[in-house]
């Protein structure tokens, strides 16, 4: 699986997906040979690609690979050649064009070569419904050739949260695709009502949108109600959860939504764009109630109201509560998503 993941300072939903999968292939009994590959991806300097290309020449005939799309989609010059001996199965956890902190020259160039590099491969695996559609329609691949394999979920113990109201707690990489500054825009407006919220994310990704939007978190009068504590991983990230009234999320794109099925995996509500894959990640109760709020993408508006419904309503939270604490017993977990990928192995092979 060649890919660049655990760097403990950026750890992120792709790099979890990838890591969870090559454990759960193995315990299927699959030889897994992982490949990591250090570089700017998408977007390697040279040596980065030239290791890429070396390491796929050395793999033999036939071998099914299973390349992270962060990697393979943006060298088509080094993944398409290899593509005729080599079963290439290219994960997409989100098209490269979506990524909102790119230029719009770039993100069409990356576009190209995602479309170049997919439609080589045997198959393409991505996490949810609504991306498999975007990307078939996007690119012209064939239905039949994108394959869905939703990321699995823990379980985890009900978080008790903290007075069951205002303890907010985004958990995303600190950047222009997240929307932290929609939710701080947001947030803006009900500072009539108690609340704090911990953003809990990289703040390297994107330095140049970290340093405006902390600067607009001072001049909107939040910096003592907003916290941004960098990224949190194992018994820090369980307490955030433990610690929350309300999972909330702001992205401008999301293909699946790791952040809001580890929310809803400990019975914590979310408040969500309806954007990508994430109304189907909070889904719905065996009674048809949603687990949380879904409000328009791109819309600080909408998610301030959506806030003040939230804060302002005492009913309507036992409610989202109630339905978070029976969606989470539906989460499928990383076995299951071990075996769909296994699935789409062997069909490739």
């Amino acid at each position: 699986m060649p890919g660049d993941v655990d760097d403990p300072a950026v750890p992120s939903g792709g790099n979890t997906y990838d890591r969870r999968v090559c454990r759960g292939l193995a315990d299927l009994g699959f030889e897994v040979r992982e490949i990591l590959v250090r570089g700017a991806w998408p977007r390697p300097e040279a040596a980065a690609r030239t290791e890429l290309a070396r390491s796929l020449a050395a793999l033999p005939d036939g071998a099914v690979v299973v390349a992270d799309g962060l990697v393979a989609c943006g060298v088509p010059e080094v993944a398409v050649p290899q593509s005729g001996r080599l079963r290439l199965v290219v994960l997409v956890h989100m098209p490269l064009a979506d990524d909102t902190g790119r230029a719009p020259r770039i993100a069409a160039e990356l576009d190209v070569r995602e479309r170049e590099t997919l439609r080589a491969a045997a198959a393409v695996v991505t996490t949810s419904p609504a991306t498999a559609r975007r990307l078939a329609e996007r690119h012209g691949l064939a239905a039949g050739r994108v394959h869905v394999v939703p990321p699995g979920t823990d379980p985890a113990p009900l978080a008790p949260g903290t007075d069951g109201a205002s303890r907010l707690l985004c958990v995303a990489s600190v950047s222009s695709l997240k929307g932290h500054d929609l939710l701080v825009r947001a947030l803006a407006t009900v500072t009539d009502l108690p609340w704090t919220c911990v953003c809990a994310g990289s703040l390297t990704r994107a330095p140049a949108y970290v340093a405006d939007l902390r600067r607009l978190v001072d001049r909107l009068g939040l910096d003592s109600r907003v916290r941004f504590t960098g990224p949190l991983t194992g018994d820090r990230l369980a307490s955030a959860y433990a610690a929350a009234d309300l999972a909330v999320l702001a992205s401008r794109a999301e293909t699946y939504g790791m952040a809001a099925a580890e929310a809803l995996a400990r019975g914590v509500p979310v408040l969500a764009p309806e954007v990508g894959g994430l109304p189907g990640t909070l889904g719905r109760t065996p009674g048809g109630d949603v687990p949380g709020l879904l409000v328009p993408p791109g819309d600080a508006a909408a998610l301030a109201r959506a806030l003040r419904r939230w804060l302002g309503e005492p009913q309507l939270r036992d409610r989202l509560r109630d339905a978070a604490r029976r969606r989470r017993t539906d989460l499928p977990g990383w076995e299951t998503t071990a075996h769909l990928l296994a699935g789409v192995l062997k069909e490739s092979a």
